[in-house]
């Protein structure tokens, strides 16, 4: 039975998504600050945590940033803030997912069943894509750019390596989201375009005079990285 850390500052939230991820078939934990859900997940194992932005104390990015130098918990932010920035520096600290309030308790339920079916497993230790000046290694989960290692979530690992895996093929956002977020997963495509964004920040890529990353205008994305 999946456990899923539900962390909010308003009970009745809380309670609400309580009732229907456990008819789902999870297992529920609760917080109402971003200690309390630092100190459950020290002391329990958890599988998901649906985290809100908005929490008094530390609020849900720093919570986030502290767990990701841990954990690779699967992690949904909510936001009462639509604003593109709150969601770029949100997936970049290393969420999987975001949803907006006010939200529909039957999809927040929905898109927590999907993000627990993607597969963090390892991949066969001899699955290595090199290219110039770039090795992702998938048994490691790691990458390097000339030499030097390269930070990212679990998630931008994963589009990373689906991109790099068939060098010049153009994948539509669409594509991606089923390949890297899996099938059942909906919402707001451009989810993949701050994904992207933050992969070219880390990789110190160029949109412009791109070296990994290319943008195919209109359609979606394509690595562009030479064969060594």
């Amino acid at each position: 039975m999946p456990t899923v850390l539900v962390v909010d500052d308003e009970p009745h939230i809380r309670d609400v998504l309580r009732g229907y991820l456990t008819a789902d078939g999870h297992r529920v934990l609760e917080a109402g600050t971003g200690e309390e859900a630092l100190a459950t997940l020290a002391r329990d194992t958890v599988d998901l945590v649906l985290l809100d932005i908005m929490l008094p104390g530390i609020d849900g990015l720093e919570t986030l940033r502290r767990v990701r130098t841990t954990s690779d918990v699967f992690v949904i932010l909510v936001t009462a803030r639509a604003e593109e920035v709150d969601t770029l520096v949100g997936l970049a600290v290393g969420a999987d997912d975001y949803v907006t309030k006010p939200f529909s308790p039957r999809e927040v339920a929905a898109r927590v069943s999907a993000v627990l079916r993607r597969d963090r497993g390892p991949a066969p230790e001899a699955d290595v894509i090199a290219h110039e000046g770039f090795v992702l290694d998938r048994a490691r989960h790691e990458v390097s750019v000339d030499g030097t290692p390269v930070e990212l979530s679990p998630l931008e690992f994963d589009l990373l390596a689906a991109l790099a895996a068939a060098p010049g093929r153009v994948y539509s956002r669409a594509q991606l989201l089923r390949q890297v977020w899996g099938q059942d997963w909906f919402g707001d495509e451009r989810v993949v375009d701050v994904h992207v964004r933050s992969i070219r920040s880390r990789l110190g890529d160029d949109a412009n005079d791109p070296r990994f990353v290319a943008t195919v205008r209109g359609v979606g994305y394509k690595f562009v990285g030479r064969p060594r």
